[in-house]
């Protein structure tokens, strides 16, 4: 999605995250709460990230507390919790507020 000359992260849901996910792409999903302080010191980057990767990832985010079912489905005890997928599959995860170099590390490993 473009917003003055920027991308935004995709909202995923529990209705489009299966066709989200199920692509040759990495794709990156942070669950993340609005109330969670470390989750919104990792928002900004996550954003960044959905800029820098626009042409080779899919970068978005879920709202734990709307879709505690994708919480429960993935086995996300703690947030913010990143997955990365590869053709529909988690090939990642990365645990609390990590810097945006582990993070883009992780997505750059899964690269085509």
């Amino acid at each position: 999605m473009l917003y003055k000359n920027k991308v935004m992260t995709l909202e995923i849901t529990d209705k489009n995250i299966r066709e989200t996910v199920n692509t040759d792409k990495p794709v990156l999903v942070d669950f993340w709460a609005e109330w969670c302080g470390p989750c919104r010191m990792v928002g900004p980057i996550v954003d960044e990230i959905a800029i820098e990767y626009s042409d080779k990832a899919v970068v978005g985010k879920v709202d734990a507390d709307a879709h505690m079912n994708l919480m429960q489905a993935f086995g996300i005890r703690s947030i913010p919790t990143m997955l990365v997928f590869k053709n529909g599959e988690v090939v990642d995860k990365i645990v609390g507020a990590q810097p945006k170099s582990v993070i883009t590390a992780k997505l750059d490993a899964h690269l085509n």
